[in-house]
């Protein structure tokens, strides 16, 4: 796919602590849709998700069940595959930092480290979270004892567990020396961090001063050896950062064409929690070995519990007795309404309000009797006047204005400005103002009462071959969201060649809908779903 773009994408990879979650399904399905969207604009795409699975909490984690951390990890892996399965997830890699690959790419980094000399050894005297895997400062961490009336106890700033006190020998990474740097990228790329508020965060946390930082533990052994030092584990994170350009082989000389074509990614998505590591520590990181830095980090919000009474979002936890599972949204939604509501009920890059009476409203209005009730109508009509085909279309037809043709007229352009900036509930407010259209115009024209007097059929035709084509540019831009919905609707009018389109802008012109195919309703795409 050499003559095609490079569009490279990237979820954080999730630690194997815990089954994936409602947060990791989130960050992972907002990479899937822009993959998705980006395929179908021509671009040859890679898309990387995976396991953080090394680190002192992994250890401890693998201890408490009676296993070693490598088996561990193995238990948990197959749990968050089949979930990026279930939720149609198309990525295209899947890696663990216990992988021979990482293993190899670390100790270059480590190499190329030392051989720049933005690492020297050092002794480590502080405080450190291992659920976090974070080192945090005096400062800090006289700002969480305030925080939390901790009364002598010291907690973590962000999970408010005990932090530990560590006092180790370490290497450390010449973080300081990358401040006017940082900033200097933040002036030059001002949406290198996106959206901009978050933007706003990195650049006043890095003008603030920055420090070196460790980055190798002695304490356990976990943990990728130091090349030069074996008494040394990489610290998790120096390990797990590297993993995106691992993927597309960083330290391997046989993959030099790969590296060169795909680095630096387009996109890294990742939760706000882990902002510093992304957008301060890894371009720092790279630049140390004169690699380039990624293009855009995107930063994505919690998904919050919506409180019915107070209209508040509360934080999800299973002692609240709030916690959402995965399964119990698909098994309410269906996968295509889950992926569908989350995409686009949630500003990605802000907190998102959850609750299921909201996911009920969001289907039954959005997808039950806007989408699929359009759909349903629409095939019917045509195959029911049309001897199960679409209508056979005069000639010049797709050159007759009409109202849904208007609103065609520029959609994609409108569409893609919202797609390329992670605005979905924009890019789904463009496809969802032809829908509300097509539904009025089946009003208006009453194509029912038409199909009454042979005489109109030529007018009849035009009806619908205008709501089929209405449906059919839907399909196309709804695909990113709802891909087994989009492709079963082409499908139902004889349209399998288009579901794999690598050239969206031009599938969506007015016009493209052939003539005299069969189409068939089937079943409703969106039964309405009716409160218990």
């Amino acid at each position: 796919m050499a003559d095609k773009p490079s569009f490279y994408i990237t979820t954080p990879i999730y630690y194997v602590n815990a089954a994936p979650h409602l947060g990791t399904a989130y960050c992972t399905i907002l990479c899937d849709v822009m993959a998705r969207y980006k395929r179908m604009c021509g671009y040859d795409v890679k898309f990387l998700t995976g396991l953080d699975e090394h680190g002192e909490k992994v250890q401890l984690a693998a201890e408490d069940h009676g296993m070693t951390p490598q088996e561990w990890c193995d238990s948990l892996a197959p749990a968050f595959e089949d979930i990026w399965s279930t939720l149609e997830v198309s990525n295209d890699d899947f890696i663990r930092t216990t992988e021979p690959r990482q293993h190899t790419a670390v100790i270059s980094l480590w190499q190329r480290m030392k051989e720049a000399g933005y690492i020297y050894k050092g002794s480590y005297d502080g405080w450190y979270c291992v659920h976090e895997e974070t080192y945090y400062t005096e400062t800090q961490v006289a700002h969480a004892d305030e925080e939390h009336h901790t009364e002598g106890r010291h907690l973590c700033p962000e999970c408010a567990r005990p932090l530990e006190r560590v006092e180790e020998e370490s290497w450390f990474f010449k973080l300081s020396a990358f401040q006017d740097r940082l900033l200097a990228l933040y002036d030059e790329h001002p949406d290198f961090v996106m959206p901009g508020f978050r933007m706003n965060e990195v650049r006043t946390f890095v003008a603030s001063g920055l420090r070196d930082i460790s980055v190798s533990r002695t304490s356990f052994d976990w943990g990728i050896p130091v090349p030069f030092d074996n008494d040394h584990v990489t610290y998790v994170w120096f390990d797990a950062l590297l993993n995106y350009a691992t993927a597309v082989g960083f330290g391997n000389p046989d993959l030099a064409d790969e590296y060169a074509r795909r680095w630096p990614a387009q996109f890294h998505v990742v939760g706000k929690d882990i902002i510093r590591f992304h957008c301060v520590i890894w371009p720092a990181m790279l630049m140390a070995i004169g690699e380039a830095v990624p293009e855009h980090v995107f930063v994505h919000g919690f998904l919050m519990v919506r409180n019915e009474e107070t209209g508040q979002g509360e934080k999800m936890s299973k002692s609240r007795g709030n916690a959402i599972a995965p399964q119990d949204v698909i098994d309410m939604l269906g996968v295509e309404g889950y992926r569908y509501y989350f995409m686009t009920d949630c500003v990605p890059g802000e907190d998102g309000a959850i609750s299921f009476a909201r996911m009920e409203q969001v289907y039954n209005a959005d997808l039950a009797n806007s989408w699929g009730n359009l759909v349903s109508r629409t095939l019917n009509m045509s195959a029911k006047y049309f001897d199960g085909k679409t209508p056979a279309l005069a000639e010049g037809w797709e050159a007759r204005e009409n109202p849904l043709k208007a609103i065609a007229a520029g959609l994609f352009e409108r569409y893609a400005a919202h797609m390329d900036k992670v605005e979905y509930v924009g890019a789904k407010d463009e496809i969802m103002e032809l829908v509300h259209a097509a539904n009025h115009y089946i009003e208006d024209t009453a194509p029912w009462a038409v199909a009454k007097d042979e005489a109109r059929v030529g007018e009849l035709a035009e009806i619908i071959a205008n709501l089929l084509e209405a449906i059919r540019i839907c399909a196309h831009l709804f695909s990113p969201f709802m891909p087994g919905t989009s492709a079963e609707v082409l499908r139902r009018m004889s349209l399998d060649s288009e579901i794999a389109t690598t050239d969206a802008a031009a599938a969506c012109v007015w016009g493209g809908l052939a003539s005299g195919v069969n189409v068939s309703k089937g079943d409703a795409l969106f039964p309405r779903l009716a409160s218990k």
